[in-house]
C-alpha cells in the first residue's frame, strides 16, 4: 500500500478515489500514445463522451475444441458485449475486407495476419463494440497477431486460455448456434436435443495439425499477455468453467494509483478486533486507533475537549456524538494519518455516527464486519482477568496465570460480568443490520478461528482492489 508524498486535503483524496481519477487519466494518455491524434484535446473530450471505459475487452483463446465458443458466447450474454470471432468476421458481417479475407478462404489460402488484425479492428471500432464492449475469441492465434492489435489500440484487459482439448461428442445447434457435447455439456431440453447436428469440423489429422500450431504458437502470446492472462482448466463441469471465468473478468487488476488505506473494523466486543488493528498497524505502519482511547488520551492530556468528555467517561455514561467527532476528526485529519492511513475500531456504532464519519469526510475505503457466535463472545470475555500488579492480561482457559501468587491477586473487570456483557452485544446488534445497509461494500469476517487466518483474509481484501461494479448502459 503506497502513501502519497504530500497529503491531500481529505475532501480531494477521497474524491479522487470515488471517480478513479487515477485510472481515468491513465487510459486517455494511453489511448493518447496509442493513436497520436493530431488535436489531442478534442481526442480526450471524445473519449469521455464515450463512457466506455468499464466495457469488457476480452480474448478467450484455447486449443481446438477446448470450449472457446461456449466460453465466450456465455460471457456475451453475462455481460451484455459483442461476440467476435472468425465465423463472424467472415460470413456475418459486411465490412470493407470481408470480400478480400473470403478470397483467401475460398483459395484455401491462409488469411495473412495483417488482413486479420484490420479486419477485427475495423470490427471493434463500430459504435456496438464502442458502447458494449467485446469478447474476442480465438484470436490472436500467434505473436505478430498480438503484437498487430496491439499497435492498432487493441488491448485486452482480460485473457482467459482454457486449456483442454477434445473434439469427439461436439454438437451444433443450428437455430441458436450454441455448442454442446455429448459428454461435457448436454442440454436439458428435449427438443434442443432432437435438433442437434454434428458440426463440420476438420479432419483428425487437421485437427492434429491445427493442436501442434497453437502449441507452437501461443507461448509468444502467452509472454504478450502475462500481465492479464488467467488459464483455466475446462476438464470439470461446464458451470464451474463459466464461474471461473466471470469471476476473473470481474476482477479487477491491481491499479497504479497512489492508496492510502482507511480501514473500518466493526464487530460485537470479544470479535478480535483489536488485535487485527494491531497487526494491520505493525505490518503496514498504518496508524491504529481506538475510539475508546483516543478518548481517554483527550482527559489524561487535560485538552478542552478532554474536560469537557471526563465527567462522561468517570461517570460511565456514552460520550455524546458531537464531541466525540471533534476528537476523532482533529486525530484522523493529523499529518500522520493522511500520509499513511489508519485503522480505526469502536466508532460508528450506529448509522448516525456513520453519517456524521461521512459529513466530516471521513470516507473509509475498506470496511469489515466481524461474525462471532454469542457462545464464543462469553468464553472470551467472562474469562478474562487483569493482574493489577503488572498490568498483564489473562484468560482462565486460554492464557491461565502461570503461578498461584498471580492467580491469587487476578481480578475481573467488572465489564466482563456475563450480565454486562449481554448487555453491550445486544446493543451491538441492535444496530448492526443498519450499519451494514450504510456500508453496502463491507467485507465480512468470520472471526471465530485462528487469529493469523483472519489476519490473512483481512490483508488480502486491503490489497485488491474493489469489484467492478456493473455499469448502466443506456
Amino acid at each position: 500500500m503506497d502513501a502519497p508524498a504530500r497529503p491531500w486535503p481529505p475532501p480531494l483524496g477521497v474524491y479522487a478515489e470515488e471517480r478513479e481519477l487515477f485510472r481515468l487519466l491513465q487510459n486517455m494518455l494511453e489511448e493518447l500514445l496509442i493513436h497520436k491524434p493530431d488535436d489531442p484535446i478534442q481526442y480526450m473530450i471524445d473519449h469521455l463522451k464515450q463512457n466506455n471505459d468499464d466495457a469488457p475487452r476480452i480474448c478467450v483463446l484455447g486449443p481446438p475444441a477446448s470450449g472457446k465458443t461456449t466460453v465466450a458466447m456465455w460471457l456475451c450474454k453475462r455481460l451484455d458485449a459483442i461476440r467476435i470471432s472468425r465465423e463472424t468476421l467472415l460470413f456475418k458481417e459486411i465490412l470493407a475486407l470481408t470480400k478480400e479475407a473470403k478470397a483467401y478462404k475460398e483459395r484455401k489460402q491462409k488469411i495473412p495476419n495483417a488482413l486479420w488484425a484490420n479486419l477485427i479492428q475495423e470490427r471493434l471500432s463500430n459504435v456496438d463494440c464502442i458502447k458494449q464492449g467485446w469478447i474476442l475469441e480465438g484470436f490472436p492465434e500467434n505473436q505478430e497477431q498480438a503484437w498487430m492489435l496491439q499497435s492498432s489500440g487493441i488491448i485486452p484487459r482480460h485473457v482467459d486460455t482454457v486449456l483442454i482439448e477434445r473434439n469427439s461428442g461436439k454438437r451444433l445447434d443450428p437455430f441458436t448456434e450454441e455448442v454442446y457435447h455429448t459428454t461435457f455439456d448436454w442440454p436439458s431440453d428435449l427438443l434442443v436435443q432432437q435438433r442437434l447436428v454434428e458440426p463440420e469440423d476438420l479432419s483428425e489429422q487437421e485437427i492434429s495439425k491445427k493442436l501442434m500450431e497453437y502449441h507452437r504458437n501461443f507461448p509468444g502470446v502467452f509472454q504478450i499477455y502475462q500481465k492479464v492472462l488467467k488459464s483455466i482448466n475446462a476438464d470439470q463441469p461446464s458451470m464451474d468453467v463459466l464461474s471461473q471465468v466471470l469471476t476473473y473478468v470481474q476482477t479487477r487488476h491491481r491499479s497504479a494509483a497512489p492508496f492510502t488505506p482507511r480501514i473500518l473494523f466493526c464487530g460485537p466486543p470479544g470479535s478480535g478486533k483489536s488485535l487485527q488493528a494491531a497487526l494491520i498497524a505493525q505490518k503496514y505502519d498504518v496508524v491504529n486507533i481506538c475510539c475508546g482511547q483516543l478518548l481517554k488520551e483527550a482527559v489524561a492530556d487535560k485538552t478542552k475537549l478532554g474536560e469537557l468528555v471526563k465527567p462522561y467517561i468517570d461517570s460511565g455514561y456514552p460520550v455524546p456524538d458531537n464531541l466525540v467527532m471533534k476528537i476523532l476528526a482533529a486525530r484522523l485529519n493529523a499529518l500522520d494519518c493522511m500520509t499513511n492511513g489508519w485503522v480505526l475500531y469502536g466508532f460508528p456504532r450506529d448509522v448516525k455516527q456513520g453519517e456524521e464519519l461521512q459529513k466530516s469526510h471521513i470516507i473509509p475505503n475498506r470496511v469489515f464486519f466481524f461474525n462471532l457466535p454469542y457462545d464464543s463472545i462469553m468464553e472470551r470475555l467472562s474469562q478474562r482477568r487483569i493482574d493489577p500488579v503488572t498490568g498483564e492480561r489473562y484468560h482462565t482457559t486460554f492464557r491461565p496465570a502461570p503461578t498461584p501468587e498471580i492467580q491469587a491477586r487476578l481480578r475481573h473487570n467488572p465489564r466482563d460480568k456475563e450480565e454486562n456483557i449481554e448487555k453491550r452485544v445486544e446493543t451491538y446488534y441492535r444496530n448492526a443490520k443498519e450499519l451494514e445497509d450504510f456500508y453496502e461494500d463491507a467485507f465480512y469476517v468470520n472471526a471465530d478461528q485462528d487469529p493469523y487466518v483472519i489476519f490473512e483474509f483481512i490483508e488480502s481484501c486491503i490489497i485488491k482492489p474493489l469489484p467492478c461494479k456493473k455499469v448502466k448502459r443506456s
